[in-house]
């Protein structure tokens, strides 16, 4: 391919954003297989998952210049999981639309969970939080990874995931403790 097998996700991310294609097809081989295992382990249908895949990395060749640092995998997580949500929403819109459409659109559970993890409250109180902490946090608690694959996934030591993910904890309760105070410690 491009030769650029030897170098580090940051800088096929910066190769790439420079409009180099075989940077891109590089950074699709190291990543796509665990990235289309994760989808799949959420979705079920393998044309959204393919098309999901197709649509991360559609938006890497867009912003790849937005991304800073040298591990890409967990913003490319993101990229995926956000893909995967738009997915979900538009088959709702199609079977709102189409009442004859197939049951497979109806969100499952999980998948409302994920939404929810995504735009509500909980999503709120992620956007506070740093960027690595919320990224040891979506691997560890969403994707329920365990602390190597963590660990790998975002190019950290196994010590620096645990540390983070418990820092991460403290501060999600405080974000949300922000967005929702308790009733018990306000007037009646």
């Amino acid at each position: 391919m491009g030769g650029h097998r030897e170098k580090d996700d940051g800088a096929l991310l910066r190769a790439v954003a420079a409009g180099d294609q075989a940077a891109l097809a590089d950074l699709y081989d190291r990543h796509a297989g665990w990235l289309h295992a994760r989808l799949a382990r959420r979705c079920a249908d393998p044309e959204v998952v393919r098309e999901v895949l197709q649509d991360t990395f559609v938006t890497v060749w867009r912003s790849a210049s937005g991304h800073r640092g040298a591990e890409a995998g967990g913003w490319l997580w993101t990229i995926a999981a956000r893909r995967l949500v738009d997915a979900r929403r538009a088959q709702e819109r199609t079977a709102r639309v189409a009442p004859g459409a197939e049951a497979a659109a109806v969100p499952s559970a999980e998948d409302r969970v994920l939404a929810g993890l995504e735009y509500g409250d909980v999503g709120t109180a992620l956007d506070r939080i740093s960027p690595e902490l919320r990224e040891v946090l979506r691997a560890t608690v969403v994707d329920g990874l365990t602390t190597r694959e963590t660990a790998r996934l975002l190019g950290i030591p196994e010590g620096t995931v645990k540390s983070r993910a418990r820092r991460a904890r403290t501060e999600l309760r405080a974000a949300l403790a922000q967005l929702n105070p308790s009733p018990l410690g306000g007037p009646a």
